[in-house]
C-alpha cells in the first residue's frame, strides 16, 4: 500500500502534467471511500480523477439477442454507475473527471488502459473490510498481478469514513 505521499510520483518525465487518480468504478460499498481519497488527493494536487469501469461481456451462447440485451443492459447500468460516480467527482474536485468505458474482462481491459493512458499517475483502489477478504481486483492487482503494473497502486480501506480520508489526504 502506499501513503498519499507515494501518490505523488509521476509516471511520466513531464513534471508540468496533472497528476490522474485513476479510480475503479463498481457498485461496491469500499468504492466510495476510494472515491472520496482520490477526490481529495487530487484537490490537494491539483490533479484529475479519471473513473474506469468494463462491461463484462455476456456469456450467454444460446441465444444471440438474449446476449446481445444482456449486454446492452449491462452497459447501460455501467453507464448510470458512471454518471452517478462522476456527479460526486465534480462535486467534490470542481471538474469532470476523465471517463473510460471499456468492453471486455476486467483485468484485461484495467492493464490496457494503463498501457495506454500515460496521464494516469495513481492507481486508486477500495478494499473491502468484510471476511470475503478485500476483493478480487486488491487480491489480484497486489499479488500475481503487482509486477504487470508500472505506477503506485493506492489501496483505500473501505471501512474509512470521509473524516478519516479528509485526515491522510
Amino acid at each position: 500500500m502506499t501513503t498519499p505521499d507515494d501518490a505523488d510520483v509521476h509516471n511520466t518525465d513531464d513534471q508540468d502534467m496533472p497528476r490522474t487518480f485513476l479510480l475503479i468504478v463498481d457498485s461496491s460499498s469500499e468504492m466510495r471511500a476510494a472515491l472520496r481519497f482520490a477526490c481529495r488527493r487530487a484537490v490537494h494536487t491539483d490533479g484529475n480523477v479519471a473513473l474506469f469501469h468494463a462491461v463484462e461481456p455476456a456469456d450467454f451462447h444460446h441465444f444471440a439477442t438474449i446476449g446481445e440485451l444482456m449486454e446492452s443492459e449491462a452497459r447501460s447500468e455501467a453507464e448510470k454507475l458512471l454518471q452517478r460516480a462522476a456527479a460526486d467527482v465534480q462535486k467534490q474536485t470542481g471538474r469532470m473527471p476523465i471517463v473510460l468505458l471499456r468492453e471486455g474482462e476486467t483485468i484485461e481491459q484495467l492493464l490496457a488502459v494503463l498501457d495506454e493512458e500515460k496521464s494516469i499517475s495513481v492507481l486508486v483502489l477500495g478494499a473491502g473490510t468484510g471476511d470475503d477478504g478485500p476483493g478480487p481486483l486488491v487480491t489480484a492487482l497486489s499479488g500475481r498481478l503487482a509486477g504487470k503494473i508500472h505506477l503506485p497502486v493506492t489501496i483505500v480501506p473501505g471501512n474509512l469514513d470521509e473524516d478519516a480520508i479528509d485526515a491522510l489526504t
